[in-house]
C-alpha cells in the first residue's frame, strides 16, 4: 500500500514517516525542495513537491503522479503552519492549500481510501476556566486563535464533501525529541528559572509524539471514517506540576518561580500587535499567542479514542520526558 505524508520534514511528520516505513508501507514524503532531509534518513522513501498554492500546477503534478506510480491508498495531511508572520498566513496556508490539494486530488482521480486530516485541540478552544470541564466533541467550537479558526474551517470543509473518506485527528501539546517549543520550556528551567502567566492553576493536556502516531495508525487499521478524535494521553496535569516534573528529569531541584499578571502580558501583547502590524508583520508576543499562554484548561475528552481505536498511551508524561531529555542531552540542545 502506498502512503503520502505531507509536512514531512517537521516534527510530526518526521515521525509518521519513519512509522510508514517501519510498517512497510510505500512511503511518500510531501517535501518542499527547501525543507531539511535530516530527520528522513530513509532510502526507500519516496518525495514529492507539491504546488499547494496553484490547483491547477498541482492537478498536473497529480495527473503525472497517477500515470507514472499510480494512487496512494492513504495520505496524512499534516502540512500546516503553527506560526506565521501574517495573519492571512494561516488561513492560506492551512485552509486554503488544504482545500486546494483535497479539490486536486478529487478533480484528477487520485481521492485516496482514506485521507488522515491532522487539525489541533486549538479548533476547539479552551474548555471552561475553572479547570474541572473537559472539552468534549459536542460542544460547540470557540478556537481564540487564527491557528485554531483555520483548522475549524478546514474541518468544516472536510465535513462537506461527499463520498471523501477522512479521519481528523486533534492533538493536545505534542512533545518529544526534535520538538522545539516544550523544549525552551525545558531549557528555561536548567538555567533554574520558572515562569509562568498569572496567578491561577493552568490546566494541561499532553501527547508524546510517538502515541500520537500510534493514534494515527489505529485509525488507519481500524478504517474510521467521517470521525474526530481529541489525542491526548488521558492525563492532566497543572503548570506547576508539570515544571516539577520537568525539574526532577531534569535533576533541577529549584528555579526561580517568576509570575506575570495577566494584564500586563496583554497589554504587551496587544501593543506589539498593535505597533508590528504597521509593517505587516506579526510578533512572537501577540494576541493569539497571549490566548494560548493564558488560558486555564485543555481538558480534554479522549472517550472516544479509547472506546473507538482501542488507544492507549504507551508514554504517560513522566515516561515521555525521560525519553525526551536524553535525546535533547545526545543532541547537545541541552
Amino acid at each position: 500500500m502506498k502512503i503520502l505524508v505531507t509536512g514531512a520534514s517537521g516534527f510530526i511528520g518526521s515521525f509518521i514517516v519513519e512509522a510508514a516505513i517501519g510498517k512497510g508501507f510505500e512511503t511518500w514524503a510531501g517535501l518542499r525542495a527547501t525543507s531539511s532531509r535530516k530527520y528522513l534518513p530513509f532510502d526507500s522513501m519516496k518525495s514529492i513537491d507539491l504546488a499547494y498554492p496553484d490547483k491547477e500546477k498541482m492537478k498536473e503534478q497529480l495527473t503525472r503522479q497517477k500515470a507514472e506510480n499510480g494512487r496512494w491508498d492513504i495520505i496524512v495531511h499534516n502540512m500546516g503552519l503553527t506560526k506565521s508572520d501574517d495573519k492571512e498566513g494561516f488561513d492560506r496556508v492551512n485552509y486554503r492549500y488544504t482545500r486546494n490539494f483535497i479539490e486536486a486530488l478529487i478533480e484528477t482521480g487520485m481521492q485516496p481510501d482514506h485521507f488522515i486530516y491532522m487539525s489541533s485541540l486549538s479548533a476547539f478552544g479552551p474548555g471552561a476556566p475553572d479547570g474541572k470541564t473537559e472539552i468534549k466533541p459536542s460542544d460547540t467550537p470557540k478556537p481564540n486563535t487564527l491557528y485554531g479558526e483555520s483548522k475549524l474551517k478546514t474541518e468544516k470543509f472536510l465535513r462537506s464533501l461527499d463520498g471523501f473518506n477522512y479521519t481528523i485527528m486533534r492533538p493536545t501539546g505534542v512533545y518529544g525529541p526534535r520538538e522545539k517549543d516544550y523544549f525552551v520550556m525545558l531549557q528555561t528551567l536548567k538555567r533554574h528559572i520558572n515562569p509562568a502567566i498569572g496567578f491561577k492553576p493552568q490546566y494541561i493536556t499532553f501527547i508524546y509524539v510517538k502515541d500520537l502516531v500510534k493514534a494515527i495508525f489505529l485509525a488507519i487499521e481500524k478504517k474510521v471514517y467521517g470521525k474526530a478524535y481529541f489525542v491526548a494521553d488521558g492525563d492532566v496535569w497543572t503548570s506547576d506540576e508539570y515544571a516539577n516534573l520537568a525539574k526532577s528529569e531534569l535533576g533541577i531541584k529549584f528555579a526561580m518561580p517568576i509570575k506575570v499578571p495577566c494584564c500586563l502580558v496583554k497589554a504587551i501583547a496587544y501593543t506589539l500587535d498593535t505597533v508590528c502590524g504597521w509593517f505587516g508583520k506579526t510578533p512572537t508576543l501577540n494576541k493569539d499567542k497571549y490566548n494560548i499562554l493564558s488560558a486555564l484548561n485543555w481538558r480534554c475528552d479522549t472517550t472516544p479514542l479509547r472506546e473507538e481505536l482501542g488507544f492507549e498511551a504507551d508514554y504517560p508524561l513522566q515516561r515521555g520526558l525521560q525519553e525526551c531529555i536524553k535525546w535533547y542531552r545526545e543532541e547537545g540542545w541541552l
